[in-house]
């Protein structure tokens, strides 16, 4: 066998010094490519950097300022204060936030105070559009949060948000408590109405359009000035507000268009009088809350919850308006079930969305008789276990209704259970207009967004759900008729 030479070392050295050489190339082709990129970012104008700034997450924007000089001071600008921390989403990061210990829970607070403090520091723009803070926050933090709000009134803020939670302590004593002498209202009297002049020359919610609060010790007297003294102020949502007990939404200057109360657990009584630019009304709360409604126009959507009650409580509670409204969602999955209810006519009814148990549906043909104009009927079939007391033929009695302008019927959380198809068929053939049928094996009025944080069980359930109304269902249903199964 022939013996391959060795090479010589001059050759070795050659050899080196080429792929030093290629190396050195190569670092240098990069460094300038990068210089290049940078570069050509640079040359973009103004208006075009602070627009691409604008749309990134504050976190992410504030990151951009390494990019080059002219970049370091762009995201101090933005408009948008969306301070958001993916640590304690609603979905995936709460849940991992709920199984730290406590001190564990008080240092991730504390960090993302000083995020947000950070923020407000280093921000320049003259104005806000947005500004909301979501965190585990109580009132140990009061003297941060209430820096944070006039920070927003003095850039004249158009949407606030202040959505904390409290997964320890007396939500009554230890919730962050919203500063009322920001508003000048210390020295006001209950028997007083709020008035502008009492903030003093600074007033920055001339421009508040839209207003929410969540676990923040908000009370009567706040909500009624923002109410009496935000000229453009469209939305307010209150969400665990402890100590409030009474809202009055009163007077044809109030601009508000959307109000949203929920589990204000000690609230016994809502008025809403005159307000002629209200279009929507949301409650989920105790079925003891008074609601009066007097000469409300353009009330035309209506969504109530509470659990237990009758079918006849929210027809009483809105009877003023029962006439006018165009879309009802009602969760129903806790009510009597009684063959001698008369229900009221919904004259303009377009839209009815009903979250109700699936071991019945014998109210739901009561709305559909009751619904003459109807057009979208969606139900979120709830896997509650069947009340003991209410009768097995009332369950399963469901009068043939024809019904003549329905067209879409969604079914929200289909498991495939015994007597769904049977359910589902008796839309079909009672909805003589009908253009499409929707199943959706998931429940999506609950918070889960995707397969993985559902978990494998949830998921399988949804699978067979989708493999049962393929089988069973699609072949059913006419061929007039859009079968969609999500």
């Amino acid at each position: 066998m022939e013996r391959r030479a060795r090479p010589s070392s001059q050759f070795l050295q050659d050899e080196r010094k080429r792929e030093r050489k290629r190396k050195r190339g190569k670092k240098q082709k990069l460094v300038e490519g990068d210089y290049y990129s940078v570069d050509r970012i640079s040359a973009l104008p103004d208006e075009l950097v602070a627009s691409i700034v604008s749309l990134l997450p504050v976190k992410e924007a504030a990151a951009t300022s390494i990019l080059s000089r002219r970049w370091h001071h762009v995201w101090k600008s933005r408009t948008s204060l969306d301070l958001y921390d993916a640590k304690f989403d609603l979905v995936k990061g709460i849940r991992s936030f709920l199984k730290l210990k406590l001190q564990a829970k008080v240092q991730e607070s504390c960090r993302y105070v000083d995020w947000v403090d950070h923020v407000v520091q280093q921000h320049s723009s003259p104005t806000i559009q947005h500004f909301r803070a979501c965190f585990n926050i109580n009132n140990g933090f009061t003297n941060h949060v209430d820096k944070w709000i006039e920070f927003a009134m003095n850039k004249r803020v158009q949407i606030l948000e202040l959505e904390f939670y409290m997964e320890h302590g007396d939500m009554i004593k230890d919730v962050y408590q919203f500063p009322q002498k920001l508003l000048g209202l210390e020295k006001e009297s209950a028997a007083d109405p709020p008035c502008l002049h009492s903030c003093g020359s600074n007033i920055g919610f001339n421009f508040l359009k839209i207003l929410h609060f969540r676990c923040v010790d908000v009370r009567q007297q706040v909500l009624e000035y923002f109410l009496s003294n935000c000229p453009v102020l469209e939305q307010l949502t209150v969400r665990s507000a402890p100590n409030l007990f009474q809202l009055r939404v009163v007077g044809p200057f109030i601009a508000l268009k959307h109000l949203r109360i929920e589990a204000c657990v000690r609230l016994t009584r809502i008025d809403v009088c005159d307000a002629n630019k209200l279009v929507s009304f949301c409650f989920f709360g105790s079925e003891d809350t008074n609601l009066v409604f007097v000469n409300v126009p353009s009330l035309v959507e209506v969504s109530y919850r509470t659990f237990p009650y009758s079918i006849h409580l929210p027809f009483t509670k809105f009877s003023c308006c029962l006439s006018q409204l165009e879309m009802l969602k009602l969760d129903i999955v806790g009510v009597d079930c009684n063959q001698n209810h008369v229900f009221p006519k919904f004259a303009n009814l377009k839209q009815l969305e009903l979250q109700l148990r699936e071991d019945y549906l014998y109210n739901l043909s009561c709305f559909m008789k009751a619904s003459p104009n109807l057009q979208r009927l969606v139900l979120k079939l709830d896997e509650a276990i069947m009340m003991p007391h209410v009768p097995r033929e009332i369950r399963n009695y469901t009068p043939k209704s024809p019904h003549h302008h329905l067209k879409v019927v969604e079914i929200v959380g289909y498991r495939g259970r015994k007597g769904d198809v049977q359910r589902v068929m008796y839309l079909v053939k009672n909805a003589l207009a009908l253009e499409k049928i929707v199943i959706d094996p998931v429940p999506r009025w609950c918070v889960w967004p995707s397969e993985k944080d559902r978990g494998a069980e949830e998921v399988e359930k949804e699978k067979k759900a989708r493999e049962h109304a393929v089988q069973h269902l699609k072949g059913k249903v006419p061929s007039t008729i859009e079968f969609v199964c999500l």
